[in-house]
């Protein structure tokens, strides 16, 4: 059994432990639920549920149950969880214990906000550490036949397992059980060795690619975004929903290092939306749900060289300038007209392109000078993260789907100015191309047609071939292996596949079952910040 697995049996979530079922904190608000049915659902919590999430709801053996982690569950589904418990995890079904109303009553209780927001301190973050293989008696060599720079990290929701896949045999290596929600998005060590994985339940998780284990965990908060590594392989950057704040890991045992609060200048705090590098600035970029603010915090022995322009007058001008905090890891902000939801960067990370919350607007900032110089027309809310960047007609093109209209936008990044609009079957989640393909792969993840997958020719800026793989099943999110002859494309199902495509003739090569892939990530791909897979 890998220590991951060990670990989920261990409570390393909380400081106190209470003896009562009752939550810690009093709900912020119980008008949704009257007196006696407040009372019930806490008197149920006690007896059924903390022995696993624990009194405060901040997770033990079980994960946390507050309403950030449980957003994605709409609907009955937290009621239909407590009733028919979930495949393949600890979770039991209560619909013969529980009577339907019980279980109601229950589940709207768990959607109640707490009314003071849960503190997890450096002191909670270091107490959660663990490092199972110290990294120095890490083997030198990988220990398996195969490029290691051809590996794929499919993240499996179905049943919180991650699969190391190979690359060239597609066959896999290594499968391993995760914490719950794991983000999609793994980030790797600058030379590919390492993968960090961060799940919705705040535990960041580094695993070793060259002996395919597990090499250290820890929790940096109860809600967590994402996470990203420094360019350099220093450090580790993740971003938190709840509580407010940014955690710096070192990034070779993930050794805590500081905790930055995420507060306006006058007071205000704000959720991470996410957190990214941009390796030519030497810098962390932090999108901000709550601030019309975009923060960079700078990882470079000397910060200055990351604010081109402004090199010589630093010591009189910087501050005023630019609104830095001096000190190691200063934190610059821009500000901003509207608080931006989405963010994609060019490749030379000199612009940052965002979706306004509005969902009609989008904007163009120039991280040199720290200010909007462009406005884009991106209404139907463009899933602008998962973009992708090419060259068209000897421009470089920004092309992505839109998460509420069917249709994708094609956005000359000299102009800024829209140039194609590419109409589908639905909206869109994914985009994803490779330089070695003259094709780009987009799915149709809403809707009635979230079974097809488009291909268009990037140099026609036409759709050449639609695909239904699996009809009835989404039918998602496409990476390509190191050498783009491969395309690998997501059944986000429980009872789902990975499919390996030949990318010039789009035949079908070979299907790997697997539980709801949300997403697959090539190493060199990566590592390498392709233009054709997201950052």
């Amino acid at each position: 059994m890998s220590p991951a697995l060990r670990h989920l049996g261990k409570d390393l979530i909380v400081t106190t432990l209470f003896v009562t079922g009752l939550a810690s904190y009093a709900l912020a608000d119980e008008t949704t639920l009257k007196p006696d049915q407040f009372a019930n659902a806490s008197a149920l919590y006690a007896t059924h549920c903390t022995a696993c999430h624990n009194g405060d709801r901040l997770g033990g053996m079980g994960p946390a149950l507050l309403p950030e982690s449980l957003e994605r569950l709409r609907g009955n589904s937290i009621a239909d969880v407590i009733a028919h418990g979930r495949p393949a995890t600890q979770m039991p079904a209560f619909d013969q214990t529980l009577n339907t109303a019980d279980i109601a009553v229950l589940a709207d209780w768990l959607r109640q906000p707490l009314a003071e927001m849960p503190g997890w301190s450096m002191a909670d973050i270091q107490q959660s550490h663990e490092v199972f293989v110290e990294p120095a008696t890490l083997p030198d060599t990988p220990q398996f036949d195969g490029d290691p720079l051809n590996l794929f990290t499919v993240v499996e929701a179905g049943d919180h397992h991650v699969t190391i896949l190979n690359g060239d045999t597609f066959e896999p290596l290594d499968r391993f059980p995760t914490r719950f929600a794991l983000h999609g998005g793994a980030k790797y060590s600058p030379d590919g060795r390492f993968v960090y994985l961060a799940s919705r339940d705040g535990w960041v998780q580094m695993y070793d690619l060259y002996s395919l284990q597990t090499v250290a965990e820890i929790r940096v908060g109860l809600n967590t975004r994402n996470v990203a590594v420094s360019d350099d392989g220093r450090y580790v950057m993740a971003g938190n929903m709840l509580p407010h704040n940014l955690v710096l890991l070192d990034a070779r045992d993930l050794t805590p290092i500081r905790n930055i609060p995420v507060i306006s200048k006058d007071g205000k705090s704000s959720r991470v939306s996410a957190v990214y590098t941009a390796p030519p600035r030497h810098s962390f970029i932090i999108a901000l749900k709550d601030l019309p603010e975009v923060w960079e915090i700078s990882y470079a022995d000397d910060p200055r060289p990351v604010y081109p322009g402004f090199v010589h007058n630093y010591e009189a001008n910087m501050v005023e300038a630019l609104d830095v905090q001096y000190g190691p890891f200063p934190i610059r902000r821009i500000h901003l007209a509207d608080e931006l939801d989405d963010f994609f960067f060019d490749q030379e990370y000199r612009h940052l392109i965002g979706a306004a919350r509005n969902g009609r607007d989008g904007q163009v900032v120039n991280l040199n000078v720290g200010r909007k110089i462009a406005d884009i027309a991106l209404e139907g809310m463009p899933h602008l993260g998962s973009g992708i960047t090419f060259e068209y007609q000897g421009h470089q093109v920004l092309a992505t789907p839109h998460l509420k209209d069917p249709k994708i936008s094609v956005i000359d990044m000299e102009t800024w100015k829209t140039i194609k609009i590419i109409d589908t079957q639905g909206p869109g989640f994914f985009a994803r191309s490779h330089d070695n393909t003259p094709y780009a792969w987009v799915d149709v993840f809403f809707g009635p047609h979230k079974d097809v997958v488009h291909i268009f020719d990037k140099r026609t800026l036409e759709i050449v071939k639609t695909l239904r793989p699996e009809p009835g099943k989404v039918a998602a999110h496409v990476e390509f292996d190191r050498s783009g002859k491969h395309a690998l494309l997501s059944i986000w199902d429980d009872d789902g596949a990975v499919i390996v495509y030949d990318a010039a003739t789009f035949e079908e090569i070979k299907r790997i079952p697997m539980r709801k892939p949300v997403g697959k990530y090539n190493v060199f791909n990566k590592i390498t910040y392709s233009a054709g897979t997201s950052h």
